[in-house]
């Protein structure tokens, strides 16, 4: 029983956080929802993905996001080893501010 509670939990709120209209309502959502240090931790560990994905090395990862070592590999380990998700939402964002540059350069 605890389980399936857990789970409708879980799923009221995704469904929540599909029906945010734009990023200003997404950070207020988050803002509200979370503690400060949530919020960081959550930036950080996006912000080390997004690095790993570039390729970037343990060493400049650091410096740049003050990540642990540990942090850096288990936000590896998710995104080379989970369920995909990070990785491809990290590269659809890139692509985005891509095509957003290429446009203003016009």
């Amino acid at each position: 029983m605890a389980k399936r509670i857990s789970n409708e939990r879980k799923i009221g709120m995704y469904q929540a956080i599909m029906e945010l209209k734009d990023l200003d309502e997404c950070c207020a959502f988050f803002d509200d929802l979370c503690a400060a240090t949530e919020l960081r931790t959550l930036e950080q560990r996006y912000e080390v993905a997004s690095m790993l994905d570039d390729e970037k090395v343990y060493t400049e990862i650091m410096q740049a996001t003050n990540a642990s070592t540990a942090t850096i590999s288990r936000v590896k380990r998710m995104l080379y080893y989970g369920t995909g998700c990070i990785g491809e939402i990290i590269r659809r964002v890139k692509e985005k501010n891509s095509q957003v540059a290429e446009t203003a350069k016009e």
